[in-house]
């Protein structure tokens, strides 16, 4: 395996990120490959933290600093507290309004205690063109959202029901993109010379001799609706990489894992290098 030395007649390549919760911080081995190949994606898509991943790569944000910011905020468990207690209810008003409930945190106001200040408000300042999927909950359909309120966005895309409160946009309830598309590869063809999708919904995971928990139940039952999504997509279109790192050990709101999640996917970052050098060398040569 070599390094990719980009030139002009390069290959394009555009970037799918899929969702998975806290097993998107794979996500990052990712960048960092097209960071250390030099290769600057031409479009990036996301889905849930797919998206979030996405929206920093497309500021302008290495590998390297998402990485970095990742491990220093929800990869500290004080520095969760922190912010989370900075989220709180300031009167006994707001701290009662509409009961106390199951799914009713505000996933914008999460996401811009603890996402990096380097990101945008809006989609149109961003380096790097990004859609993210959302699901239009009474409208049953798939939306792909590429321009307005960027953070608006991203609360919609990564929305996981009962967990979070639903988005609305434009009058309609956007919940979790990755309930209607995980992985939104098929979005980007067309529009670069090589496409790659990174799934990190993995399996369910655990000991077959225990019945889960009704939550563990819950997300498992959402992985494999997800993974057959995938499978009936890429029977249609396959990406020209593909690639699952292993991480379906982890849960979804594992995010205080971060270190732990990184550390087993580590071998993602050179399966990324090896399949763009074999692809942008077998272009090459076909020239």
């Amino acid at each position: 395996m070599t390094d990719h030395v980009p030139s002009a007649s390069s290959p394009t390549v555009a970037v799918a990120f899929g969702g998975g919760g806290a097993r998107g911080l794979a996500h990052i081995h990712v960048i960092e490959a097209l960071d250390e190949l030099g290769i600057k994606p031409v479009a990036i898509t996301g889905s849930s933290i797919g998206a979030i991943m996405g929206a920093g790569m497309a500021a302008g944000m290495s590998g390297a600093e998402i990485r970095e910011f990742a491990l220093s905020t929800v990869g500290k468990p004080r520095e969760v507290m922190n912010r989370i207690w900075s989220l709180r209810p300031t009167t006994l008003s707001d701290m009662v309004a509409g009961g106390i409930r199951i799914g009713q945190y505000n996933l914008e106001r999460i996401l811009k205690a603890f996402l990096p200040e380097l990101l945008p408000e809006d989609f149109k300042d961003l380096k790097i063109p990004l859609h993210v999927t959302a699901t239009d909950y009474y409208g049953n359909s798939e939306i792909l959202i590429g321009e307005g309120d960027l953070f608006q966005a991203l609360a919609a895309s990564a929305a996981i029901p009962a967990v979070f409160m639903p988005v609305r946009i434009n009058d309609r309830i956007m919940i979790d993109g990755g309930i209607f598309n995980p992985v939104p590869f098929e979005y980007l063809l067309g529009k670069a010379d090589i496409v790659v999708g990174i799934d990190v919904v993995g399996w369910p995971a655990g000991d077959p001799a225990l019945i889960p928990s009704r939550i563990d139940s819950l997300f498992g039952a959402s992985q494999l609706m997800m993974q057959s999504i995938i499978a009936m997509k890429l029977n249609v279109h396959k990406p020209h990489v593909f690639l699952a790192p292993d991480v379906g050990r982890f849960k979804v709101l594992d995010f205080m894992k971060a270190a732990e999640v990184l550390e087993i996917s580590s071998s993602v970052k050179d399966d990324v290098k090896r399949a763009l050098d074999a692809e942008i060398n077998r272009r090459i040569a076909a020239e």
